[in-house]
């Protein structure tokens, strides 16, 4: 199932870095439901992949399958050169970290101890606990703006607090390569942009991100690259400003929307057309 409007265009103004994780030829669901089939898509390394595309799509399930929580039916996930089905889990462990959808701490745990568990594959009967891993943490919660909160049950934190914990965690992991399913959910918008300005920041670390999200806007001011899916296969890929057009929108979605520059930003502004309170010439 080839890609239709792909664009490729480098992402900003430089070439693009060859891929870290790719999928080839894909066909992956749930039982007997195929909901990807036949599906190629490359993450371009140093960059904020943002995947798009409307309920049931297949957006979540493809980010599953990249951070190898589904095995495919068909087809080869590829981290680092390497087919990510025949490495070890905790090898995985050190070369990607995964934000699933809304995670949930056991009740009571702090903050640190939970952080701390992103440090788990690194460890085995002859390396234990060090001072090295203690500086891990310590960084990690530093970077994410919660070293403040260490000894705070997880359960008592707001839900911006909350995420900004859960990706302390993946960063302890060690890797500087994220994903992120549905960052931003349940989180009102002054959260929501406190922790995607987080994954900005991480991305101006070096880290690669690839993230699902549902608010266009968000997606498009936050992301390098889009993938905009649709039925289990990609409609499009590039940077938001080759990408976003109110056709792709109309294909995508189903949405009838104008596309306007962004008054604050150097990105497209997506703007719905409803029935009310819409003045068209």
């Amino acid at each position: 199932m080839g890609a239709q409007h792909t664009t490729t265009t480098e992402i900003e103004s430089g070439v693009v870095d060859a891929a870290r994780l790719a999928a080839e030829g894909v066909t992956v669901g749930y039982g007997a439901r195929t909901v990807i089939e036949d599906l190629d898509v490359a993450i371009p390394s140093g960059v904020v992949t943002t995947i798009i595309g409307p309920n049931g799509c297949g957006k979540s399930t493809l980010l599953r399958t990249l951070s190898r929580l589904l095995k495919p039916a068909r087809g080869t996930v590829v981290l680092d050169g390497d087919d990510i089905g025949r490495l070890r889990t905790r090898d995985v462990a050190k070369k990607l970290g995964l934000l699933p959808q809304a995670p949930v701490a056991p009740d009571g745990l702090t903050v640190s101890d939970l952080v701390a568990r992103g440090r788990h594959p690194h460890q085995s009967w002859l390396r234990q606990w060090s001072s090295d891993d203690a500086a891990v943490v310590e960084r990690a919660l530093a970077m994410t703006g919660v070293s403040d909160l260490a000894d705070r049950p997880v359960d008592s934190l707001s839900g911006g607090q909350r995420q900004r914990v859960w990706i302390s965690m993946t960063l302890a992991q060690g890797t500087d390569l994220l994903l992120l399913d549905e960052p931003t959910t349940y989180l009102d918008l002054a959260h929501a942009i406190d922790v995607l300005d987080l994954v900005d920041d991480l991305h101006e670390s070096g880290c690669t991100v690839v993230m699902v999200l549902h608010d266009l806007n968000l997606a498009v001011r936050y992301s390098d690259n889009l993938v905009v899916m649709r039925d289990g296969s990609i409609l499009a890929q590039g940077h938001p400003r080759d990408v976003i057009t109110a056709e792709l929108l109309h294909e995508a979605f189903g949405l009838r929307a104008k596309v306007i520059d962004d008054p604050v930003g150097d990105r497209p502004l997506i703007v719905p057309i409803g029935r009310a309170h819409v003045q068209l010439p």
